[in-house]
This record gives structure tokens, C-alpha cells and sequence, in this order.
């Protein structure tokens, strides 16, 4: 098993029709607002595979899964990952 920790997070958003139509632009625009390590990255995407739970977003490399995802939830679920 590989140690994860050195490598850089990366938040996925999915822009596709479903999240996108549930509001995932106005979540990819509320997570890229906010001022943080440069060591994440925010990035929308295709399908994640859970259409009807979104917007989804995806961390990666944790592999942490966030549905019903709304613009206020960004700066609460960054803080969530970043280790102190």
C-alpha cells in the first residue's frame, strides 16, 4: 500500500446533465473561491455515476464521497480534508 499523504488533493465536481442541472457550476464556482492550500486543486468533470444525488463531488486520493453537494457546503467540506 502507498502512502497518500505527500500526494496533492484533487476535488472533483461533476458538471454532468443531471449536477449541472441540480446547481454543480455554482458548487464548482463556491469551491474555487475559497482561499486555500496549493496543494488542492478543483476540477469539474464528467459522470461520477450517482446521477440523482447530485451535484457529487469526488476527493481524490482519499476517495471521499460527497452528495447533495450546495455552494455553502465547499468551505465545510475542505476544512473536512485538510489535515491541521
Amino acid at each position: 500500500m502507498t502512502d497518500r499523504s505527500s500526494e496533492p488533493t484533487c476535488i472533483l465536481i461533476c458538471l454532468n446533465r443531471t449536477c449541472r442541472k441540480q446547481g454543480a457550476a455554482e458548487v464548482l464556482a463556491a469551491f474555487r473561491q475559497l482561499d486555500n492550500s496549493p496543494n488542492i486543486t478543483y476540477e469539474g468533470c464528467g459522470c461520477l455515476g450517482n446521477c440523482g444525488n447530485g451535484p457529487m463531488v469526488l476527493v481524490l486520493p482519499a476517495r471521499i464521497w460527497y452528495y447533495r453537494v450546495r455552494p455553502q457546503d465547499a468551505a465545510n467540506i475542505v476544512t473536512a480534508i485538510v489535515p491541521e
